[in-house]
């Protein structure tokens, strides 16, 4: 395979999904190492940094790429399978803002009360032991968490020369924010434009379903991923699969909408895969599936449909791409 390697300047990175030009082009199959920056660009570094203060809208959850993969087209399916995903500093931090998150007054959910403050908590991030520290801004209570990588933001151009910005879920991918985007997945998505253009970025060392406050714990990432074409197919909305679990999602407001996408697309799955009816496969997915929460508080939420893939009765998804990715990535990985 092919390897590459991406790290932009900070005048290239980019912040929404459509209308840029390429900064690398790759043939199907290909391994990319990358560095991300996280959603504040960098510029919160302590707890003095407020994002009011030192960012600058609409310069927020910038995204590494794109990325033009030969040979997709409009119809096909870009797998992009996750080798690793690696903090690439020692630090990272989380935010409250005046009007932005679930438990806040926002300026589409306009209440009369104050909005929240604006803090910022500073995580120190242990890579070897494999945990970020939670540390109280009002006393004195720490609390180390299991490091847990991935990106809340992953998407390729949508189509009808639409530009959709970075903060943005939907169809296309975009700002899912779902902690189920760790290393060891394969993300599906639908090509819309000639060569997909692949954008990554919103690294976070972990993060609570739902995403809250609004923020998870942002870092910087250097991650590895694997990409191919998968022609003659096609979907409507992301899927994502690991070697347990197949999932699909649904980026829409209200959240119950986003909950029926979702349910409706791995309903769907589910009976492509088995040869059952939709009702059948309605039964099943209902009885063994579960409905992990991405986020609640982006311009569109997200919800997540997950079944166990040992209820499918080994049938194999996309003549075994993801099992084929994951065996690269691992080889790539391990020789570095």
């Amino acid at each position: 395979m092919d390897v590459f390697d991406l790290r932009p300047s900070r005048d290239q990175l980019v912040y929404s999904f459509g209308d840029h030009e390429p900064l690398l082009r790759v043939p199907s199959g290909s391994i990319i190492e990358m560095y991300t920056e996280d959603c504040f660009g960098g510029d919160v570094r302590g707890v003095g940094d407020l994002p009011s203060q030192v960012c600058v809208f609409p310069y927020l959850n910038p995204v590494t790429g794109p990325i033009y993969v030969e040979d997709a087209a409009p119809g096909d399916i870009l797998a992009v399978h996750f080798a690793s995903i690696e903090p690439a500093r020692d630090w990272a931090v989380s935010s409250t803002f005046p009007h932005f998150g679930a438990l806040t007054t926002t300026h589409s959910t306009a209440m009369l009360h104050d909005a929240l403050e604006e803090r910022v908590w500073v995580y120190d991030v242990d890579r070897e032991a494999r945990t970020v520290r939670f540390s109280a801004r009002n006393s004195d209570y720490t609390v180390d968490l299991p490091l847990d990588p991935f990106h809340g933001t992953v998407g390729v151009a949508p189509g009808a020369f639409e530009r959709i910005m970075s903060i943005t879920p939907a169809a296309h991918g975009g700002n899912m924010d779902t902690p189920e985007m760790r290393a060891g997945v394969t993300l599906y998505l639908p090509v819309s434009v000639e060569g997909a253009l692949l954008a990554i970025g919103d690294g976070h060392c972990r993060q609570g379903e739902g995403e809250v406050c609004g923020t998870a714990v942002e870092a910087a990432m250097n991650t590895t991923v694997v990409v191919e074409v998968i022609k003659g197919s096609s979907i409507a909305w992301p899927r994502i699969e690991s070697d347990d679990f197949l999932m699909s999602t649904g980026s829409v407001k209200p959240l119950e909408d986003a909950y029926r996408v979702s349910q409706h697309d791995l309903v769907g799955w589910t009976a492509e895969l088995t040869g059952m009816d939709s009702l059948d496969s309605l039964q099943l997915v209902s009885q063994a599936g579960l409905a992990p929460t991405g986020n609640v508080v982006d311009t569109n939420y997200t919800m997540v449909a997950k079944l166990p893939k040992n209820v499918l009765g080994g049938a194999s998804t996309y003549d075994g791409v993801h099992q084929r990715l994951a065996e690269a990535g691992r080889a790539h990985v391990a020789s570095r």
